[in-house]
C-alpha cells in the first residue's frame, strides 16, 4: 500500500472537504425536472474534476435518462481492471421546513456535515474519485487499472442503466466493481457487505361496483372496495408476521446456522432499535431481528387508498381501492416467480364479484451475493482490519443495489460495496449527513484497497 498517497490526501483534507461543499451545493435531483440545471451543473463539475485528476476519456453515457459520467486510466498492464461505481443524483429534500439548515448548504455541526446528498452517496464518490487523482500525482500512475462509472438515475430506480450497458458494454469491460455505494451495517463495529436482497414489486386495484355510491343508501348491502382490500392485505401475513402466500418463498435461501452465526455477530440491541424508530416488537418469531431485515425476504405495503380522504367527512361507499407492493427477495427467489406467486394469492383470496386489476412494474432485481472466499471481499477485510484494528464482520444489507445485481448479470463481473455511510445518517430523509471522520477514513482505506487489489491478477478474479 502507498503510505505517500495516503499522505498526500490527508495534506489535501481541507480541499477535498471545500470540493465536496462545492459538490453538495448543486441540487441534483434527478426525480425533479425543475433540478435539470443543477443535475447538469452537478455533471460538469465531476467532469472537470476527473479532467484535472488526470484521468482520460472523461464522457457522458447516454441512455435515453440522465447520463453517466465516464473515465478512465489504464496504464497498469498486465493489472486488474476495477470499475469505480457512484451516483450524483440525490434525493429531494422534502419536507423542507424539517431541516434545520438549507439542504444545499452545507453546514458542520459536531463533526457532521450536514446536506441533502452528504451521505447518499457524494462523500463516498469523491473520496473514490480523490483517491485515484492522488495515485497519479504521486506515483504517476494506480496500482490497477481505473474506470470510472458516476450515475445519474439511482435515485429514482435507474431506469437508463441496461441501455448505457448494452450500448457501452466494451468500453465498460472489467474484472471487478468497487462501489461507493452501500455504506456500513454499524457505527460502532467495523463491517463489509457481502450483499444485498433483490426486490419486486407489484400495483392492483380493486372494483366492487360500478361507481360510489351513498353509504346510508347500500352500506350493508355492496361490498365496500377499501374493506376487500384491507382483507386482501391482511391475508398476506399470519398475526405474527409469516408470510402465508404460497410459492413466494420458493428457492428462497435458508437460513443456516453459519448465516445465523455471521448475524449475529454484530453488535445490535435490539430494543435500542426499536426505541429510535417509536415502534413495537414485530415480526415472524422463528427469526430474529437482525435476521429477518437482512436475510429474509418480505411483503410490505407501500401505500394504500381509495374513497374519500379530504376534509371533513363524506358518507360514501368506494367501489375502488389501490395498492402499491414491494418485495425484498433473498438469494434463490426469483421476482417475475415472486410476483407472479403474489397475484396468485390476491387473485385466489378475492370474493365473488371482485377481481384484481394488475398494473406491473417490470423487472426486479435479483439478490446479491459475494462469495466467501471472493478476492474482493477478502481484500476489503485485510484493509478493514488494518483501518480498525479488528476483524470486521460480514453483513447483508436488507435494501437493494441494483447495480450490483446488473453489473453481475449483463457484464458478468462481482461488485464490492465499500461506501462510507453509516446507518443513522438519515439518508432520504431531513439533516442527513455525513460523519467528517468517515471522510478521514476514506482518504486511508481507499488507497489501501486499491493497493490490495494491485497484488492481483486479472485470473484472480471469477467471471460469470
Amino acid at each position: 500500500m502507498s503510505d505517500a498517497v495516503i499522505r498526500h490526501l490527508e495534506s489535501q483534507y481541507e480541499a477535498i472537504l471545500e470540493r465536496l461543499k462545492a459538490l453538495l451545493r448543486l441540487p441534483s435531483v434527478s426525480t425533479d425536472p425543475a433540478c435539470s440545471e443543477g443535475m447538469a451543473a452537478a455533471r460538469d463539475f465531476l467532469m472537470d474534476r476527473l479532467r484535472a485528476l488526470g484521468l482520460q476519456d472523461v464522457q457522458l453515457l447516454d441512455g435515453g435518462g440522465q447520463p453517466a459520467i465516464y473515465a478512465a486510466w489504464q496504464g497498469a498492464p498486465g493489472r486488474p481492471t476495477i470499475l469505480l461505481y457512484g451516483h450524483y443524483d440525490v434525493q429531494p429534500a422534502d419536507p423542507l421546513e424539517l431541516w434545520h439548515s438549507p439542504p444545499f448548504e452545507p453546514t458542520i455541526r459536531d463533526g457532521r456535515l450536514y446536506a441533502r446528498g452528504a451521505s447518499d452517496v457524494k462523500g463516498s464518490t469523491l473520496v473514490a474519485v480523490e483517491t485515484v487523482g492522488a495515485f497519479l500525482a504521486v506515483e504517476g500512475g494506480c496500482p490497477v487499472n481505473v474506470k470510472v462509472f458516476l450515475e445519474g438515475e439511482e435515485e429514482v430506480g435507474s431506469p437508463s442503466l441496461p441501455a448505457i450497458i448494452e450500448t457501452y458494454r466494451d468500453l465498460l469491460a472489467a474484472d471487478a466493481m468497487l462501489s461507493a455505494d452501500g455504506g456500513r451495517a454499524s457505527t460502532t463495529s467495523p463491517s463489509v457487505s457481502v450483499g444485498c436482497r433483490g426486490i419486486a414489486a407489484l400495483q392492483f386495484s380493486l372494483r366492487t361496483a360500478a361507481k360510489d355510491a351513498h353509504s346510508g343508501r347500500v352500506g350493508g348491502a355492496v361490498r365496500n372496495a377499501l374493506h376487500e382490500m384491507a382483507k386482501l392485505i391482511a391475508s398476506l401475513h399470519d398475526e405474527q408476521g409469516r408470510i402465508l402466500v404460497e410459492g413466494f418463498l420458493d428457492g428462497a435461501m435458508e437460513v443456516t446456522q453459519d448465516i445465523r452465526a455471521e448475524s449475529a455477530a454484530l453488535p445490535f440491541d435490539e430494543a435500542d432499535w426499536y426505541a429510535a424508530l417509536g415502534a413495537a416488537p414485530y415480526g415472524d418469531p422463528d427469526y430474529t431481528l437482525r435476521e429477518r431485515i437482512t436475510v429474509r425476504p418480505t411483503i410490505e405495503v407501500n401505500g394504500m387508498w381509495g374513497g374519500y380522504t379530504g376534509a371533513g367527512g363524506k358518507t360514501v361507499l368506494p367501489c375502488e381501492a389501490h395498492a402499491k407492493l414491494t418485495m425484498r427477495l433473498v438469494p434463490g427467489q426469483d421476482p417475475a416467480a415472486a410476483q407472479a406467486a403474489l397475484r396468485r394469492h390476491l387473485e385466489a383470496h378475492c370474493p365473488p364479484g371482485v377481481a384484481p386489476d394488475f398494473q406491473y412494474q417490470p423487472g426486479g432485481t435479483r439478490a446479491f451475493t459475494l462469495g466467501p472466499h471472493h478476492p474482493l471481499l477478502l481484500a476489503a477485510e485485510r484493509v478493514t482490519e488494518w483501518v480498525h484494528g479488528q476483524r470486521p464482520v460480514r453483513t447483508r444489507a436488507g435494501g437493494t443495489v441494483p447495480i450490483t445485481t446488473l453489473f453481475q448479470e449483463s457484464l458478468g463481473i462481482d461488485s464490492l460495496m465499500f461506501g462510507l455511510a453509516m446507518p443513522d445518517e438519515d439518508a432520504h430523509a431531513p439533516n442527513e449527513f455525513f460523519r467528517l471522520s468517515s471522510l478521514a477514513e476514506g482518504l486511508r482505506s481507499w488507497p489501501m484497497l486499491l493497493s490490495e487489489l494491485g497484488t492481483l491478477a486479472p485470473g484472480d478474479f471469477p467471471k460469470r
